[in-house]
């Protein structure tokens, strides 16, 4: 029995034990992969969209973000490659745009799908680049979640507020030209959704560690 229990100890490859550029599972991998072929289809489509941008200042959010962008996708590839601290670490992204929410709907066209490129606006860009920063996020947050080898899920899990804060600066873009309306509850129906939920009583911070 006890030679057995040896031989099932002598199968696992502890952490520590491993060579820093092998120290992955095989979920992380995968997901890894898909995460960043992610962000690379993000970044090929950015090059698409360049031409077709009419508005400056989208065109510059889009150039500062691509910049941004290939610096990460340097660092968690590296990451990746070496297990160990990247050359460069993760940055923290800061939009130019302000906090400002337009609140309130504005009638407009139906819209339809565009028949040719040449039909692309600015506004069809921009929700283009959303999209994508909004499914890099998940995808990077499913897999710092599997992320076994710990400097790879740290770079991993630092980049999603970045990619957080791209997607909310598109937004922000979005919302001030009226491509991205946001309509609000009566007053009444707001408050009784804000007053929906309760403080739990008594001392809970007891638990808790500064």
């Amino acid at each position: 029995m006890m030679q057995n229990q040896g031989q099932n100890q002598q199968q696992f490859e502890y952490s520590d034990q491993v060579q820093p550029q092998f120290n992955h599972g095989g979920h992380e991998l995968f997901d890894a992969h898909e995460a960043i072929s992610g962000l690379v289809g993000g970044m090929e489509q950015c090059l698409m969209y360049d031409q077709h941008i009419q508005d400056p200042e989208l065109k510059s959010i889009a150039q500062r973000q691509k910049t941004f962008l290939s610096q990460m996708y340097n660092t968690i590839v590296e990451t990746l490659k070496t297990g160990q601290t990247p050359s460069v670490k993760t940055q923290s992204y800061q939009m130019t745009e302000n906090n400002t929410t337009l609140y309130g709907m504005q009638p407009s066209q139906p819209k339809a799908p565009a028949q040719s490129v040449n039909e692309l606006s600015d506004q069809c860009i921009s929700s283009f680049m959303m999209g994508n920063l909004k499914a890099n996020a998940g995808a990077f947050c499913t897999t710092a979640l599997e992320t076994t080898n710990p400097v790879l899920r740290r770079v991993f899990q630092d980049s999603i507020p970045n990619l957080i804060e791209m997607a909310y600066e598109i937004y922000q873009y979005q919302n001030k030209n009226h491509y991205y309306q946001v309509p609000q509850l009566k007053q009444e129906d707001m408050q009784n959704y804000i007053n929906s939920f309760a403080p739990m009583p008594g001392n809970i911070s007891g638990g808790m560690t500064h």
